[in-house]
């Protein structure tokens, strides 16, 4: 028996279900493995010892690479003087000040931990603002796991989705007729910076919906809050709709705001800032000095060493990569997203069967990467090593042609 069988065996006498959640690799397909022990770099190994160029970036937190030296001893100095104290330390103040000196839309900053209490958090600062309840939210779009939003039902009762309401992402005139089918009573338009949701291409914001739906906002005296919890820091560190002219009132930020240690934040414009101060809102880890120290060395390598740009670039050497590769092979794929924050699809694979294949064969070959939700690219993906993933997924194409009998 494998290491990772015999965890999963002992994980399903003492965890619900052996795991749960997003990181549940029953998810994922029969050969992802469940336990990880390592990560360097662009790579992790898994608890059977096995090597993987990361393309998943721990499904987004890692964005300078796993066990970046800079942000380790930035975390760890911290660390040794006191981290979850009787009150945050001055790296609060410092990342806050860093958080609005770099994001023209950011007056002020809170922090939390997760992404799941960034945009909750935001939807408490613009209910208290306008008293009004409901939210508009883009159908199929992924904001967290609380009640309120998590795409499972369990435990959720239908009072806790009341104040959502539904419209289709890039479809300026289904969020107009939200909004006048609930004149009056809204506090907020949530929307990502893309459509990135799992099983289907991700499509990009239409610079007239992102146009739209700022200026809807202004209209009817409500929000615009951007979820940059999935984008945020990979697309512009101004804002990811910066590129636009658009800058919303509030935004949730985390996943690899700090490089895998635990953080999240909403940032604000100043006329919020008063309503934000009425919120209680909290918890015990809330205000932890390490997890803000790495934060503050993370997103200062991104700015001074052009992490965006950086990434883009790895993006696109892999997408050409595949593209060639596909073609090589027969195959017609389909990819989407920005380059940064890629993914995959195969033509007229209707139920995913080409794509969980292709992604059973990569993992087999090394390369760690998903069939139906977006990748993610880190500054420490150099050209070495997207050629290095690229040889592995060439072997992985070739053994879906063979398997699939393509010409």
């Amino acid at each position: 028996m494998s290491i990772d069988a015999d965890l999963r065996a002992r994980a399903a006498k003492v965890i619900p279900g052996g795991m749960y959640g997003h990181l549940n690799a029953a998810l994922h397909g029969d050969t992802y493995p469940q336990f990880f022990v390592r990560g360097e770099g662009a790579r992790q190994w898994d608890a059977d010892g096995r090597e993987y160029i990361d393309l998943m970036c721990s499904w987004g937190p890692m964005i300078v690479g796993h066990r970046n030296p800079v942000v380790e001893a930035a975390a760890a100095a911290q660390q040794a003087q006191g981290d979850c104290l009787n009150g945050p330390g001055p790296i609060m103040v410092e990342l806050a000040e860093l958080l609005v000196d770099l994001i023209p839309a950011a007056d002020w900053a809170m922090f939390s931990k997760n992404g799941t209490d960034a945009t909750t958090q935001a939807l408490m600062v613009a209910r208290a603002a306008t008293g009004r309840a409901k939210v508009l939210v883009a159908h199929g779009a992924y904001h967290g796991a609380d009640p309120w939003c998590t795409p499972g039902l369990s435990g959720v009762t239908a009072s806790q989705r009341a104040d959502n309401v539904e419209f289709e992402y890039n479809d300026l005139a289904a969020v107009e007729a939200a909004a006048a089918a609930h004149d009056g009573d809204v506090a907020a338009i949530l929307v990502t910076p893309f459509k990135h949701d799992s099983f289907e291409d991700q499509a990009p914001a239409e610079a007239g919906f992102a146009r739209g739906v700022r200026a809807l906002a202004d209209r009817i005296g409500a929000a615009l809050v951007i979820d940059e919890v999935r984008a945020g820091w990979r697309l512009d560190l101004r804002g990811s709709w910066e590129a636009f002219g658009v800058r919303p009132d509030l935004s949730a930020w985390s996943k690899a705001m700090a490089n895998g240690h635990p953080i999240a934040a909403v940032t604000g414009v100043d006329a919020l800032r008063g309503p934000a101060q009425t919120l209680y809102s909290t918890g015990s880890f809330w205000f932890s000095a390490s997890a803000m120290a790495a934060a503050k060395a993370t997103i200062e390598i991104l700015r001074d060493g052009d992490g965006v740009a950086l990434m883009e670039r790895a993006g696109e050497r892999l997408r050409s990569g595949l593209a060639a590769q596909a073609a090589a092979h027969g195959f017609q794929v389909s990819q989407t997203g920005p380059a940064q924050i890629p993914w995959l699809s195969f033509a007229g694979d209707d139920t995913l069967a080409q794509g969980i294949a292709w992604a059973a064969a990569c993992l087999a070959e090394g390369v760690y990467l998903h069939p139906w939700h977006n990748w993610f690219l880190s500054t420490a993906h150099t050209d070495d090593e997207i050629d290095q993933a690229l040889l592995r997924t060439d072997a992985a194409f070739a053994k879906l042609r063979k398997e699939s009998g393509a010409a």
